[in-house]
């Protein structure tokens, strides 16, 4: 314990974390969100955005390889995959994607955003590795189920980390760049499926197992990567470990600044220490607490897990039914789509930071669920080629993966440090259970029926949830650009 307790913060040298004992509790007075956010962007920011954005590279990877390789399960001499076998093993990969963010949103939250890095990414491993050696469906849909709950545990600890190490200004860009990263491992997918598919150069039953094995692969790279990632400072600085906060904080600073730092003296924050926050305390910070928060983030979410997974997991089918494309070309039309997916964010993600939340996230909700009513409809009469559907689907997805994006950044940044993850956790669980789970089942159900039309009301549904969660953003989203997480929503440990 400091030597300094009982005095007063401005007794201390600057910086110094204060730690007092009142009626047992121990308390201290910090300055670390301030320091943190005061920094400018470094090479330290840098290197963690990038080993954390790669695990969105790997679910991009993941998930387009799902899609492109649909064709190939159906033709697997092996596993003669059905329309309905392939939704349905999407539905177990998003399934264990809920269930693991359930479980491991609670462990990011009591055990650390640090250690969970490496669990997770050990389960997704060992899941991709063994998917590649399925020998029929129920197995092939259990690896998928278990290489989701890993991803799924991914999204928390990392949503998290993100919003608690990045400086506030950056926040809103940085969150979506790194989720529309997910496309750039899309793209890997789709130029992987394209290689591996073709049959002159990889038997038929041969290529999509490859295919997994090299997700795995990339996923030990990043097991290196994590290394360079500190433990969150504002999760220690809650969870009784106040001095190790502070070091890191001061050794970021270093990295950052240099030894020659700015002397000036930062806004502190008084917070009671605890182990954990009961779940009785996360049910009424997110149900009572912030109930019109909790209404906007399952608005977002159930929105655009529908949206995206609907469709995404699905477009494969779409070509080569409706369009006859063959399964080893279906990567050539993911390309473009993925272009468009990456791009949006890129180039619409500082408009979140400058323009605000709410305006950003009503635009590109409403925007993207007008556009696919729209070019659903040309799609039921049948106007529509391969090639225009693609870049119909490449101007639709611009706007839909910011405001997808848009969703996790809604969710961790406007509710308190002690619940973020888990309440990532939650409304992407709930999102994705409703929205994610059913949507490729039910897309896929359409598309067996061989009826434009029925697809088309499956589109319309989608849209209408988009369009929906505009509305609902308008009216109840929090303008947090640029403001400290603390500022958006305080702390449960905040002693007044």
């Amino acid at each position: 314990m400091n030597s300094n307790t009982g005095r007063t913060s401005s007794a201390l040298p600057e910086g110094e974390i204060q730690q007092n004992e009142l009626d047992g509790t121990r308390v201290i007075e910090t300055d670390i969100p301030s320091r943190l956010d005061s920094l400018p962007w470094s090479g330290f920011h840098t290197r963690v955005v990038t080993a954390l954005g790669i695990t969105w590279i790997l679910d991009g990877l993941e998930v387009t390889l799902a899609g492109a390789l649909s064709g190939a399960l159906k033709e697997s001499p092996v596993l003669q995959f059905s329309n309905f076998d392939v939704g349905l093993a999407n539905s177990a990969y998003l399934a264990g994607a809920v269930l693991g963010a359930l479980g491991f949103g609670w462990l990011t939250d009591r055990i650390g955003r640090k250690k969970l890095f490496f669990i997770t990414l050990a389960l997704y491993l060992t899941a991709t590795a063994a998917t590649a050696l399925s020998w029929s469906v129920a197995s092939y849909a259990l690896f998928r189920f278990l290489t989701g709950a890993g991803i799924g545990g991914e999204y928390t600890a990392i949503n998290s980390t993100i919003q608690e190490l990045v400086p506030a200004r950056y926040r809103g860009w940085t969150d979506l760049v790194i989720n529309g990263s997910f496309w750039i491992g899309a793209a890997m997918g789709a130029v992987a499926s394209i290689v591996l598919l073709d049959p002159n150069v990889i038997g038929p039953d041969w290529g999509w197992r490859l295919a997994y094995l090299t997700g795995a692969g990339l996923g030990l790279v990043v097991f290196v990567m994590r290394m360079w990632i500190p433990e969150s400072p504002r999760w220690l600085m809650i969870h009784g470990q106040p001095e190790r906060a502070h070091e890191i904080v001061a050794e970021i600073e270093r990295s950052v600044i240099g030894s020659k730092q700015e002397q000036r003296v930062w806004p502190k924050i008084k917070l009671k220490m605890r182990s954990h926050t009961p779940l009785g305390d996360v049910a009424h910070t997110l149900f009572t607490l912030y109930r019109q928060r909790s209404l906007v983030g399952l608005a977002l979410m159930i929105a655009q897990a529908f949206f995206y997974n609907a469709i995404f997991f699905t477009y494969a089918l779409v070509l080569t039914d409706f369009f006859g494309i063959a399964s080893n070309q279906v990567g050539w039309y993911l390309l473009p789509f993925a272009a468009g997916n990456f791009l949006g964010p890129l180039l619409l993600g500082r408009l979140f930071d400058t323009l605000g939340r709410r305006a950003m996230i009503t635009l590109t909700y409403g925007v993207s669920g007008v556009l696919l009513a729209l070019s659903g409809y040309l799609f039921a009469i049948g106007v529509l080629s391969a090639q225009t559907q693609t870049i119909a689907w490449m101007v639709i997805f611009f706007f839909a993966s910011p405001a997808a994006s848009a969703a996790y950044l809604t969710v961790s940044e406007t509710f308190p440090l002690e619940v973020r993850a888990l309440a990532i956790a939650l409304f992407y669980a709930i999102g994705t259970g409703i929205g994610g789970v059913a949507g490729p089942a039910l897309l896929g159900a359409l598309i067996d029926t061989g009826s434009r039309g029925s697809v088309f009301a499956g589109y319309l549904l989608g849209s209408g949830l988009m369009i929906a969660a505009a509305v609902i953003a308008w009216r109840y989203a929090i303008a947090a650009e640029r403001q400290p997480l603390e500022s958006v929503a305080r702390p449960l440990a905040v002693v007044e």
